[in-house]
């Protein structure tokens, strides 16, 4: 690794450590349950995805199956492809029964290689993503067939780092919302954006500690 790309790196992660900061210390003037969810979980550190079509991809392996099934399929995937690299080329090279052999079901294979031929089309590149707004984004990996608004989403957090992303469709903020507000039933989509209000513009971070909250012993008032 160069040392210019060392130095990219380290700003990167500074960057993010003061994004972070920032955020954290908004949503606890916004919200003290909140804030103490935020203490018992400790540092926010997700799982970062740079690259924007292996960040698709990986959605939409991930979907309906279990984390340890989906690992499994996206490693015999990757071994099918040169030098275990997971590109647009190398997945188009692929026919469905090979796509199918790693694991993926029928319609998976279709979805995998739609996005391939918009990344290998330069319909869609990183660059063009990155300049992109939160709902350009959307509207543009969203007219892929396959690619609903919940994996553009997942996109813009775990891979574009979007500050202020709020999938008030995703099934586990829903649940993490019903316990960290001791509701009875799951929300439904405006009661969870009157809730998020104050927490704008650094509503990512709001829900990435909640998606967190629902893992292990968690702080009073919020069930397990």
């Amino acid at each position: 690794m160069s040392s210019n790309a060392k130095h990219d790196g380290f700003d990167l992660v500074q960057q993010r450590r003061r994004n972070a900061l920032a955020a954290v210390r908004h949503l606890r003037r916004a919200d003290q349950r909140l804030g103490q969810l935020i203490t018992h979980i400790g540092p926010h550190t997700p799982i970062i995805t740079r690259d924007p079509f292996i960040a698709l991809i990986g959605s939409i392996v991930q979907q309906q199956v279990s984390m340890s099934a989906a690992t499994a399929i996206y490693k015999r995937l990757k071994g099918l492809c040169p030098r275990n690299r997971l590109t647009s080329r190398s997945i188009l090279a692929l026919d469905e029964d090979a796509l199918r052999g790693v694991g993926l079901s029928r319609q998976k294979s279709a979805y995998v290689r739609n996005i391939a031929s918009a990344f290998a089309s330069r319909t869609l590149n990183a660059a063009k993503l990155r300049r992109m707004s939160d709902e350009e984004v959307i509207d543009a990996t969203t007219c892929i067939k396959g690619v609903g608004r919940w994996t553009a989403e997942m996109l813009l957090i775990f891979c574009l780092e979007r500050p202020d992303v709020w999938p008030v469709d995703d099934l586990g903020l829903k649940k993490a919302v019903r316990n960290f507000m001791n509701w009875d039933e799951l929300p439904a989509a405006g009661s969870m954006n009157e809730l998020a209000e104050p927490w704008r513009p650094y509503r990512t971070y709001a829900t990435w500690y909640l998606w967190r909250g629902l893992e292990g012993p968690l702080m009073p008032g919020v069930a397990l």
